[in-house]
């Protein structure tokens, strides 16, 4: 189900950073400058915002959130002829961290609610925030994007950018409870069933005809059909409060944890299986999880176990695929997964991965492979090097023929 962009944002700044705009030896003004054009977003009038600053950057240990203040005013209110707007900003970890030529994006969200994200330069967060605001390169001087005028609808690719953000998107669809409550009761199934359930719902779809498309849309399905069966469950028990007087703060965090431990661990079950079923549909043998050195699993390896741990197989015929909802800096743990093989492949639903990342898996001899709906995330350089899940299958097929 597509959502409006502008359900997030209402509208959008978006420049580099300069040194005279967080680093504290050139000023100690904590404002943004050159800025004016908020003019059309925040208006004439002097606000106060509620603001949310992040800091994002592909290594997960270098992520910031703080909450702090903003103040959009204009510096020469008195003067009859002259206006000077401004964004202040207060000091915040989020700001310290960042260094010149960095992206930042300052968002509007409510009418007293402002998000300030700011993504490392060159980092998969900046290629994704660009293409989520439909952004080409931008500078020191200020681009602006009004929601309100130009909305997007948000695909799977936009989506999955908005939560990595940190903003919830409601996937519910009220229509399937009735459904799932009958077949499943007031209880969470297991993945697997529960993943056979979401592909019985969903018949305008060829896993063999086009498997690129049929992944996604099964693994979209599967996570809306997930969140409305949540939802229906976590309110319940919500309502029940939580300890003895109904308000204990560290049962509460310990049950928002295994919600989303749940949905995490769910999400790459989930993908795994669809894969399962995509990979029998197109008659393509694999083992699933099977160990090989330093016990380790490979998430799929190809042709079979049996061939891997065969020495006389020819390595030339054997495939491995790791497969990850989102990689960032966790790809890398695929590389040591198969000794004999020597190119690895891993399939994720990441869009938008920053071309450092992708040249480098390139480097390490790691070949990616991204389901087409979301191959028009990358750039065109990019996307010579990538391969879709059809053409995966075909190169594996192709093997298992030369047994």
């Amino acid at each position: 189900m597509e959502k409006p962009l502008s359900e997030y944002f209402i509208g959008i700044g978006a420049k580099r950073l300069s040194d005279v705009e967080i680093v504290p030896e050139s000023s100690n003004q904590h404002e943004f400058n050159g800025i004016a054009g908020f003019k059309e977003i925040f208006g004439n009038d002097k606000i106060n915002f509620k603001g949310t600053f992040m800091y994002l950057a592909d290594e997960e240990d270098a992520i910031l959130q703080e909450s702090g203040k903003l103040t959009w005013y204009d510096a020469r209110e008195r003067h009859p002829t002259r206006t000077e707007y401004r964004l202040y900003y207060s000091t915040n970890p989020a700001i310290h961290a960042a260094v010149p030529g960095d992206l930042v994006v300052i968002g509007r969200l409510s009418e007293n609610e402002v998000a300030v994200i700011i993504a490392a330069q060159g980092s998969t967060f900046e290629h994704q925030i660009m293409w989520l605001f439909g952004l080409d390169e931008v500078g020191t001087e200020l681009v602006i994007r009004d929601l309100k005028q130009d909305d997007v609808e948000l695909n799977y690719a936009g989506q999955y950018i908005v939560e990595s953000l940190g903003f919830e998107v409601v996937k519910e669809d009220k229509d399937y409870l009735d459904n799932i409550l009958s077949v499943f009761g007031e209880k969470f199934p297991s993945t697997r069933v529960f993943s056979d359930y979401a592909r019985s719902t969903l018949s305008s779809v060829s896993p063999v005809e086009n498997p690129d498309t049929t992944l996604v849309a099964w693994v979209e399905r599967e996570e809306l059909l997930f969140r409305t069966l949540e939802r229906h469950i976590v309110s319940k028990r919500l309502e029940q409060g939580f300890g003895a007087e109904g308000n204990d703060v560290d049962e509460f965090i310990s049950f928002s944890l295994s919600v989303q431990n749940r949905r995490k661990s769910r999400a790459g079950l989930s993908f795994e299986n669809h894969l399962s079923v995509i990979f029998d549909a197109n008659s393509v043998e694999f083992s699933r999880g099977a160990k090989t050195e330093r016990n380790n699993k490979p998430d799929f390896l190809f042709p079979r176990i049996e061939f891997y741990r065969d020495s006389h197989f020819s390595a030339d015929l054997l495939t491995m695929l790791g497969v990850k909802t989102t990689s960032k800096d966790r790809w890398r743990q695929v590389l040591s997964e198969a000794d004999r093989i020597e190119k690895k492949h891993l399939i994720t639903l990441e869009p938008a991965i920053s071309e450092n990342q992708t040249d480098e898996m390139h480097s390490q001899n790691l070949q990616l492979v991204i389901p087409r709906p979301l191959i028009e995330t990358y750039n065109e350089r990019q996307q010579e090097r990538l391969m879709g899940l059809s053409d995966f299958i075909e190169l594996v097929k192709d093997r298992q023929l030369r047994v």
